[in-house]
């Protein structure tokens, strides 16, 4: 072989050792991944969104037309009345036992992480805009409208009370590391069999934990600590938690459906020789 040939043969094997082994073609080919990145991207969208029309309290009668239902639980009173979040916690429902049944814990646990990390962040530039000086001719734009204060209704709509966001925050992330464990044991003593049972069961487990815990953090415990508001009367926490988790373990049961329905799907979508492998390793994955 001349010099001329060597050179170019040595320069084509250094450029195939720097080549890229795997190209964004790849990645979008490859189905599971594909997948993942798919659920991963709704997940976080949803828990970001969730945060933030989650400062807006409905009242689901007047939203339905019915009459009030005036509950009485633990000496308190009052009306059916939920965080506008809970528009969002069906899919998260779905996506959350979708995950774990395909990814397993690495995976749900890797986008809890990740969903926190961004809410922060999102917060954080928030919060960072409140700050800035406002034009004197926006401040006042929309007073025809309702609004006499566009600073001030953009600092209390989205720089909601910090304990507010430390509490859903604490929240949103136990409860997901609850739902992982509690799905995975239920599934270790059940099998393939019974999915209704560890999708719902896990999420009954980890949203009695998510309802109370960011009441107890953002109105009973952080305003105790801090002083800067009253404190929640653990009678009120335990009727307003009580209330919110009726409505969760009601669109549980409810939408266990969907789950066989999603499962279907994504099994279609993989094959179902995949689907299983996936499924297998997803339960070995115990770190």
């Amino acid at each position: 072989m001349g010099k001329t040939q060597y050179d170019s043969a040595q320069a084509s094997q250094i450029q195939s050792e720097h080549r890229p082994t795997t190209s964004i073609k790849d990645v979008l080919s490859h189905r599971p991944t594909f997948l993942f990145v798919i659920l991963g991207g709704f997940f976080v969208a949803n828990a970001l969104v969730a945060e933030f029309i989650g400062v807006k309290i409905f009242a689901l009668e007047d939203t339905l037309g019915i009459d009030r239902f005036n509950f009485n639980l633990f000496g308190q009173q009052g009306a059916l009345q939920f965080s506008a979040g809970v528009l969002l916690w069906p899919i998260v429902f779905v996506m959350t036992d979708v995950i774990n049944e395909y990814y397993g814990k690495r995976g749900i646990r890797l986008l809890s992480f990740l969903a926190v990390g961004l809410i922060t962040y999102a917060f954080v530039m928030i919060f960072a805009a409140i700050q800035l000086a406002p034009a004197e001719w926006w401040v006042g734009q929309n007073g025809s409208k309702g609004v006499p204060n566009m600073q001030n209704a953009f600092s209390v709509i989205l720089g909601q009370g910090l304990l507010i966001i430390v509490g859903s925050l604490v929240a949103f992330l136990i409860a997901q590391l609850v739902d992982v464990v509690s799905f995975h044991r239920i599934k270790l003593m059940t099998g393939e069999r019974m999915v209704w049972l560890r999708a719902t069961g896990s999420t009954l487990i980890s949203q009695l934990v998510d309802s109370f815990v960011v009441l107890a953090v953002a109105f009973k415990l952080g305003p105790e600590l801090v002083g800067n508001v009253e404190p929640w009367s653990w009678n009120q926490l335990l009727a307003v938690g009580t209330v919110q988790y009726a409505y969760k373990f009601m669109m549980a049961i409810l939408l266990t459906p969907l789950i066989y329905l999603a499962h279907h799907l994504i099994d279609r979508y993989l094959g179902e020789e995949e689907a299983e492998t996936m499924k297998q390793r997803a339960a070995s994955w115990n770190g």
